[in-house]
């Protein structure tokens, strides 16, 4: 990936890592919502008092993630064996190295996907939840009777495009890392953030399954911010690994 092109790369992805850890603000401002006990998406829903707020920063995250993505898309990382991968990511000889090179197919899917998260990011903030299921009881009851917005469901569908595209950028990123060049932050922390990630859509899951089966909380809120913020760390990672390969002069 040319220099200029990995740095732009890396700046927007950090700064859209940054803009979706925007709701740790409420740890610092009154929102009137549990963490523990809420949809992180509850904070942005239309008749919150920052609703305004969090939607803002969602649009701002997915806007930057999705040109951080596809800025990415232009320069994948090459697959090795081609002409600019070589051992540990370095010019070498191999199959193609004298014709076209070749795109590490990982990596090509991988930004894919964390496109599709970035759309996804952004139609999540302009399909806001109406009310706060969670702590609302006719919000919960209205949403069961299925008599609140289009956008209730909408959302559902934005958010898990959103969390799919971001599971599957995790996993195919991180693979192509570990292909391009070992030494990478993200070669060597992308595995342990990916296995997290996992274990904290699983909770968030069972978490959603119980409170819509009236099967209690399960700690649905805590689960969901750990799950949304091992993304912003990965996304992190991801942008500190590509800044790394530029100033290092691989390509």
């Amino acid at each position: 990936m040319p220099r200029t092109v990995t740095r732009t790369a890396a700046a927007l992805l950090a700064l859209g890592a940054l803009a979706y850890t925007a709701w740790v603000l409420e740890v610092l401002v009154r929102t009137g919502l549990d963490p523990v006990r809420t949809y992180v998406s509850e904070l942005a829903a239309a008749d919150q008092p920052l609703g305004g707020l969090f939607r803002a920063t969602d649009l701002a995250a997915g806007v930057l993630v999705l040109a951080g993505a596809l800025t990415g898309l232009a320069g994948a990382w090459r697959a090795p064996g081609g002409p600019e991968s070589g051992s540990g990511g370095r010019t070498g000889q191999g199959p193609g190295a004298h014709g076209h090179a070749r795109r590490d197919p990982w990596a090509l899917a991988g930004w894919i996907a964390l496109a599709v998260f970035g759309a996804a990011t952004v139609a999540d903030s302009r399909l806001p939840l109406s009310c706060a299921p969670t702590v609302d009881p006719v919000c919960a009851a209205r949403e069961t009777a299925g008599l609140v917005p289009a956008t209730h469901a909408a959302h559902a569908v934005s958010s898990s495009l959103a969390m799919t595209g971001a599971l599957a950028a995790l996993v195919a990123l991180t693979v192509a890392a570990r292909r391009h060049d070992r030494r990478l932050p993200l070669a060597r922390t992308g595995p342990v953030l990916v296995a997290l990630e996992f274990a904290a859509t699983a909770w968030t899951l069972a978490a959603v399954a119980a409170f819509e089966a009236g099967k209690g909380i399960w700690a649905l809120g805590a689960g969901q911010r750990l799950q949304v913020l091992l993304v912003a760390v990965w996304l992190a990672v991801l942008a500190h690994s590509l800044a790394t390969d530029a100033r290092e002069g691989r390509r």
